[in-house]
């Protein structure tokens, strides 16, 4: 068998390496385990041979948690001891980074550590809303119905989330071909209809107005303006990326955000969903008022919507009802105040806050599609005149020089 050259973390997370004969690389990790030792690299001795390294791609998508708290919750719910359910789930991740993170997991779990504050050493995987509803079903005795609902939580939110990319997809694409095309015919056709049109004028004689800018335009994006454009543009949205990486540069950009005539209010709609599902999804599942509402805050997405999450904690905590710091926030519209007022005099505030996170994603959907239908015809008429005017502006010259002919002619 051959001998293996190792590294690891032991239980005190300490860094130790050396060498063991196991007959695969499976087999050295879990001779390794059974030592309270995770495997972090590894090769072969004699020749290179080493596993993906842990941490090659140090990310785990919703989708991946969505799978794995659902196979979680079934697993819990047919009684399946916990250090099995983390083992059998790491052994079937392809995701070498998640793997790791779950092993791990499984070893302060075996060690005494509960599962919540097992995964709370993890935040870039599982954060805050994910540990606290965990910590919540543990301290319940009803883990698999937690993880049931965060499974259905994290499904609702790739939902939302693909349903919006998938929607931007099309006008992005009409845009992009747009500006190709233009680009070319200015960049690759005007220039030669240029030539031709210098070698037809007599002295004194000027090409029409529209021709004139028209070419005009083009030597400027055919030279150094063209050029110039794409840099001040790919200038533009880097510096954007990193001023809105500040503090005051994302208050100022989601204000302005929230603010835009029609993208604003899917925005807010959005938001809204997104803040009703959370809250009814923690407190449903046992999640204190207050905690809920500073992790709901967290995880606004939006800066403006998450000040006022925090405004209505405060409130919330001096002692008044949930409605009336919600309705002082002015961000959520009155249909929800009015619900949420509903639902904690009825004493149901979690069903009513889930109520309006239906009602909300399925507003999303209708504003996307509402969106997407007066954009499509939009983008298709800026194109067909813009094209339209260029070609007119080439014909022009054209049309002046066969009226000239046919006059000469008589």
């Amino acid at each position: 068998m051959p001998t293996y050259v190792f590294k690891g973390r032991n239980r005190l997370n300490e860094m130790i390496s050396g060498e063991k004969v196991a007959a695969s690389q499976d087999e050295l990790r879990d001779m390794l385990r059974r030592e309270q030792v995770v495997l972090t690299q590894a090769s072969e001795k004699g020749r290179e041979f080493s596993i993906p390294k842990l941490g090659t791609k140090k990310k785990v998508n919703a989708k991946e948690l969505a799978v794995f708290t659902r196979q979680f919750s079934v697993m819990i719910d047919a009684g399946l001891p916990l250090v099995s359910c983390l083992d059998i789930l790491a052994e079937q991740q392809s995701n070498v980074f998640f793997k790791d993170v779950l092993h791990q997991v499984r070893q302060n779990v075996e060690e005494g550590s509960t599962l919540a504050a097992s995964l709370t050493k993890h935040p870039k995987v599982f954060d805050s809303l994910y540990t606290h509803m965990v910590e919540a079903g543990e301290a319940g005795g009803v883990l698999d119905l937690i993880l049931q609902r965060l499974s259905t939580l994290i499904e609702k939110m790739v939902k939302l989330k693909r349903s919006i990319i998938s929607a931007s997809i099309y006008p992005a694409a009409v845009v992009f071909v747009a500006i190709a095309a233009v680009a070319i015919i200015m960049v690759v056709v005007i220039p030669q209809f240029e030539q031709i049109f210098l070698g037809l004028l007599g002295p004194g004689e000027a090409l029409p107005l529209p021709t004139r800018i028209v070419m005009a335009i083009s030597g400027f994006v055919a030279g150094w303006g063209g050029l110039a454009v794409l840099a001040a543009s790919i200038g533009t949205g880097v510096g954007l990326k990193y001023y809105y990486k500040t503090p005051k540069g994302r208050f100022h950009i989601d204000t302005v955000i929230l603010k835009l005539p029609i993208f604003g209010a899917i925005v807010r709609k959005i938001a809204v969903a997104r803040f009703s599902r959370i809250l009814s999804t923690l407190l449903s599942s046992g999640v204190p008022i207050l905690q809920s509402l500073e992790i709901t805050a967290k995880t606004a997405g939006n800066v403006i919507v998450e000040n006022a999450i925090i405004d209505v904690r405060t409130g919330v905590e001096r002692g008044e009802s949930f409605v009336e710091p919600l309705k002082a926030t002015e961000v959520f519209p009155e249909m929800v105040s009015q619900m949420v007022g509903v639902g904690e005099q009825t004493g149901a505030l979690d069903a009513m806050l889930g109520k309006i996170a239906d009602f909300y994603e399925d507003e999303v959907d209708a504003a996307i599609a509402d969106l997407l239908a007066m954009i499509e015809p939009a983008l298709i008429a800026f194109l067909g005149v813009t094209i339209g005017s260029i070609v007119i502006s080439m014909y022009m010259p054209l049309f002046t020089l066969i009226g000239k002919l046919a006059g000469g002619g008589k």
